[in-house]
């Protein structure tokens, strides 16, 4: 992830208001960081966005993620709450997890 990425999703994390737009933007650009189309396809409750980050993610961590995005986006709060305990408590500096983690299940919405 780049610095410039990590400054966004920070900023996104953050409650930046102009920082959601961004992200959506870098992920219709193409963007090859798995954690900006995860951060789409929230900000946009379109779980389609995650098969571009699911082509996207090589490591664990961000299959992970992708995952338990899934299982949020998907409003199934039993299997997203075991999987981002886990992913948590793995990696505890994972900020998108821990943003979903306290953000309340959205109804989906479909944008894309």
């Amino acid at each position: 992830m780049s610095t410039d990425v990590r400054d966004l999703l920070h900023r996104l994390v953050g409650g930046d208001p102009a920082a959601g737009p961004a992200v959506v933007a870098l992920a219709d650009q193409g963007s090859p960081d798995p954690a900006v189309h995860v951060a789409a396809a929230v900000l946009t409750g379109s779980p389609a966005r995650l098969d571009a980050a699911a082509a996207l993610a090589k490591r664990p961590r961000e299959r992970q993620l992708v995952a338990l995005t899934r299982a949020h986006l998907g409003a199934d709060r039993d299997l997203f709450d075991a999987l981002v305990r886990d992913h948590l408590a793995t990696y505890p500096d994972q900020l998108l997890a821990a943003w979903l983690a306290a953000r309340p299940a959205d109804p989906p919405r479909r944008t894309r």
